[in-house]
């Protein structure tokens, strides 16, 4: 995955930016944005595939006290952590499953 970062205004400074994924669309979006929205410190959070034909999205952070990269950092380790989870748990019940319906 390749970020990139634009940069941030004067009146937020650090707690407010915009990243550009590359070769990353509405799965990574919505999943990281679900994950990041409920952050307390957190005002805004949104992203935007700007067109289909290219295959980039912008990712919205702003903050009312850390830095936007940091709170990135944090939603992006904490969706890593739900897909873990996520994975270990079906294949639990997959061997279970297996187990029970074995003739």
């Amino acid at each position: 995955m390749r970020l990139a970062e634009l940069a941030g205004d004067e009146t937020y400074g650090d707690k407010s930016r915009t990243f550009v994924f590359q070769d990353e669309g509405h799965t990574l979006g919505n999943a990281l944005r679900c994950i990041i929205v409920r952050y307390p410190e957190v005002v805004f959070c949104g992203y935007t595939v700007p067109h289909p034909a290219e295959s980039k999205m912008h990712f919205r952070i702003q903050t009312n006290g850390p830095r936007a990269v940091d709170v990135l950092r944090r939603g992006l380790e904490d969706l890593a952590k739900v897909c873990d989870h996520t994975t270990e748990v079906f294949q639990e019940r997959m061997t279970a499953f297996k187990t029970a319906n074995a003739s």
